[in-house]
C-alpha cells in the first residue's frame, strides 16, 4: 500500500504521524511511505533521516494526498486537508468528531474512511491508541496547574507541594481513567493534597490500592463534585466518553463558588471539555480567566514534547496501522477493535456515540455499508 504522512498543520503541532522507525517497519512489510518535507522537524528527523528509513519525500502535502491510499496523521485533519481526501482512501488518525461538526461534514463529503485513534479498542475493552497520549497529558496537566497557579500567571500564588510547615495546594480530579491516574500520580508526588471523583467503585478500589491512601478518593455525585470543587485550589477535567462529548461536570455558576485565582485544566477539551466556561486555547496563549478563575484548555497537549509523544504514540499505532495497510478496509471488517475505531464510511457515520453527539444517522458497517 501506499502510505502518506503529511505535516501536521494545526497550530503549534509539533508531532508526526511516522516515526522514522515506524517507516522501516511499513517498508519492511513492503509498503511505499511518502512523507512531505518538513513532517519530522518537530521531533528533530530530516528528510534525510526518512530517506534512510526508505521513505520517498514529497515536496507538499497535495502531493501526499494526491498519491496515496493511506493517509497517517496525528491530529484531526484541517479545512486544507479534508478537501483533499476522497473516496477509497483511509485516513488514520485522532478526531475528536463529537464537538467538531463542521469537520464531520468534511470527511462525509469527501466520501473517505476515516479511523479515529482515540475511538480504537482492546481485547479488554480499552483504548489502546488514545492511552499513551492520555498519559502524556495526565502528567502535563500537572505541570499546567502548577504554572497557572503562580500569582504572575493569575493564579493563588500557591506552590502545589507545599513546604514544610505551610500546607500544600489541595487538587481534585474528575475522573479516574488513564489521565486521572497519571495527573493524581503527579500531583501526589510533589505533594499535593488529592482526591480523584469517579463513577466506578471498582476504578476507586484500584486507585485506593495504587496509591496506598495517599490518594482520596469518592464517588461521583453532585454533591462530591461540589463540595470538592469549591475547596480545590486546582480542578483537572479527566473525564472521558469514548466517541461522545464531555459532559459537562463544572458549570458557569459554580465558579462563583470557587476559591478566587483557582485553576481549571481541561484535559477533556478535544472532546468538548468538561467545564461549561472551556473553549480551546494554544500553547502561546494557553490561559484565560473566568470570574476569577483560570482556565487552562490547551487542545493538543502532548504537541508540547513531540519526542515522547510520537515515540509513544506511534509505539501503539504501529500494529494497526500495519494491518490496515496490508489488508486496507479489510482490516476494519476483520478486527473487531479498529472496527470500533472506523468513525466515517462511504458518507455515512459508523459510529454511534459520535453520530449521537452530532444528530446525525448512525450507519453502522454491519448493515452492508462496506460491502
Amino acid at each position: 500500500m501506499r502510505v502518506g504522512v503529511p505535516k501536521e498543520i494545526k497550530v503549534q503541532e509539533y508531532r508526526v504521524g511516522l516515526t522514522p522507525g515506524a517507516v522501516r517497519e511499513y517498508v519492511a512489510a513492503g509498503h511505499q511511505v511518502t512523507v512531505e518535507t518538513g513532517a519530522g522537524s518537530g521531533i528533530g528527523a530530516s528528510d534525510e533521516v526518512y530517506q534512510r528509513a526508505g521513505a520517498t519525500v514529497a515536496a507538499s502535502a497535495r502531493d501526499i494526498f494526491a498519491a496515496s491510499d493511506m493517509i497517517v496523521k496525528v491530529k484531526e485533519p484541517q479545512k486544507s486537508e479534508w478537501v483533499q481526501l476522497r473516496e477509497s482512501q483511509i485516513l488514520f488518525t485522532y478526531l475528536h468528531l463529537a464537538p467538531d461538526p463542521e469537520q464531520a461534514k468534511g470527511l462525509l463529503a469527501s466520501g473517505c474512511t476515516a479511523i479515529a485513534y482515540e475511538t480504537v479498542t482492546d481485547a479488554a475493552g480499552h483504548l489502546p491508541l488514545l492511552a499513551p497520549m492520555s498519559e502524556v497529558a495526565g502528567r502535563l496537566a500537572i505541570e499546567a496547574a502548577g504554572a497557572a497557579l503562580k500569582r504572575s500567571a493569575g493564579g493563588r500564588g500557591l506552590l502545589l507541594g507545599g513546604v514544610p510547615g505551610v500546607q500544600p495546594a489541595r487538587l481534585v480530579v474528575l475522573g479516574g481513567g488513564v489521565v486521572g491516574t497519571q495527573a493524581a500520580r503527579m500531583a501526589a508526588g510533589l505533594g499535593a493534597e488529592v482526591t480523584v471523583i469517579d463513577r466506578s467503585i471498582p476504578r476507586l478500589r484500584q486507585l485506593d490500592d495504587v496509591f496506598l491512601g495517599r490518594v482520596r478518593t469518592r464517588f461521583s455525585t453532585i454533591e462530591a463534585v461540589e463540595d470538592e470543587v469549591f475547596a480545590a485550589d486546582v480542578v483537572i477535567g479527566a473525564v472521558l466518553v469514548p466517541g461522545a462529548s464531555a459532559p459537562k461536570l463544572v458549570t458557569r455558576a459554580m465558579l462563583k463558588s470557587m476559591k478566587p485565582g483557582a485553576v481549571l485544566v481541561d484535559v477533556a477539551i478535544d472532546q468538548g471539555g468538561c467545564f461549561e466556561t472551556s473553549h480551546p486555547t494554544t500553547h502561546t496563549d494557553p490561559t484565560y480567566e473566568v470570574d476569577g478563575v483560570v482556565h487552562y484548555c490547551v487542545a493538543n497537549m502532548p504537541g508540547a514534547v513531540p519526542v515522547t509523544s510520537s515515540q509513544a504514540l506511534n509505539n501503539a499505532t504501529l500494529p494497526f496501522g500495519l494491518m490496515l495497510a496490508s489488508k486496507g478496509f479489510a482490516a476494519v471488517l476483520e478486527n473487531p477493535h479498529l472496527r470500533n475505531g472506523l468513525n466515517v464510511h462511504r458518507g455515512r457515520i459508523t459510529n454511534k456515540a459520535v453520530a449521537e453527539s452530532l444528530g446525525l444517522e448512525f450507519a453502522p458497517v454491519e448493515s452492508g455499508l462496506a460491502a
